[in-house]
């Protein structure tokens, strides 16, 4: 599966662009499905680096690498998928549903 498309990178914001923003938008959802782990892009700095929304062990903003979510390989041999009915999302909204 393709991680990033042209469509969603031609959507999401570069580093910094929502950073003045109350609740960012989150334009992207990638998930371990052999695990709990879920990484919201909100920012792209066009090659490899997102800033969003890190869901695993805690949940917390942070910077998160295009080629390590797709160079990871996990159980059974899964790597890392992107939620293909994800629609842009408010940051406030998935931080509620992690409660």
């Amino acid at each position: 599966m393709e991680l990033l498309t042209a469509e969603i990178r031609a959507q999401l914001p570069a580093l910094y662009a929502q950073e003045k923003i109350a609740d960012p938008i989150a334009y992207v959802k990638f998930f371990n499905p052999t695990s709990d782990w879920t990484w919201y892009a909100t920012e792209f700095d066009g090659e490899d680096t997102f800033f969003g929304l890190v869901q695993g062990f805690e949940s917390e903003l942070g910077y998160f690498s295009l080629s390590e979510l797709q160079e990871y390989c996990g159980a059974l041999g899964i790597g890392i998928e992107r939620d293909l009915q994800f629609k842009p999302t408010p940051l406030s909204q998935l931080r509620s549903s992690d409660d």
